[in-house]
């Protein structure tokens, strides 16, 4: 059985057997996930609808790519993760449709104690994080505990999100702030392939 892991209450998070013996076991299930070629899509996503909470269709996450627990994390449809996404999922992580990651990214769901006898004890908090649709994540981000990200947005790469960042904006820095809005202009903000011109698939 599943251990339950209560959220925005200071748990006995470290030096918990229950947990450990849960971590141990995902912990095998991400290495197994890392020693396959990342060309094995099949081989990969077998495993991915074993280790993930909730899938949707058309998910890639690029390996090597670590978690805590694993059932903890859901994640939409169309999810792309580059190389060496970490979730340490505590508490609920969940992701919507068309989000992008690109490498190196952290989503953090735990904090431990700020009294030092407590964190010493191994006392620590869990609160979730929510990832809206269509949302990329630069590369080197970490997205702090609690922390929710509107649709649509955009978080520049190497930030620190330590807030709620809100609907459809960039957002960028340490700590992440909002830039500004994304507005229909950014359509145009580079030149346009001639196939996107004329409807058409890009080919290479």
């Amino acid at each position: 059985m599943r251990p339950v892991v209560p959220t925005y209450c200071l748990i006995q998070g470290c030096y918990n057997p229950e947990f450990e013996a849960e971590i141990e076991k995902t912990k095998k299930i991400c290495c197994k996930y890392n020693q396959i070629c990342p060309t094995e899509r099949k081989a990969l996503n077998d495993i991915l609808k074993e280790l993930l909470g909730k899938m949707g269709e058309e998910c890639y996450i690029t390996p090597p790519f670590w978690c805590d627990y694993g059932y903890n994390i859901e994640v939409g449809d169309y999810f792309y993760s580059n190389h060496n996404m970490i979730i340490t999922d505590g508490a609920k992580v969940k992701f919507g449709d068309n989000v992008f990651v690109a490498p190196n990214c952290c989503f953090t769901t735990a904090e431990h104690a700020i009294d030092p006898e407590q964190r010493k004890a191994g006392v620590e908090i869990a609160k979730p994080i929510t990832i809206g649709n269509n949302v990329w994540i630069g590369a080197g981000s970490t997205i702090l505990a609690g922390v929710t990200i509107g649709d649509n947005s955009i978080i520049g790469a190497g930030s620190v999100v330590t807030k709620d960042i809100p609907s459809g904006v960039i957002a960028v820095g340490v700590p992440c702030r909002v830039q500004r809005e994304i507005t229909e202009q950014d359509k145009y903000k580079y030149p346009m392939h001639e196939s996107l011109r004329d409807n058409k698939p890009i080919t290479y």
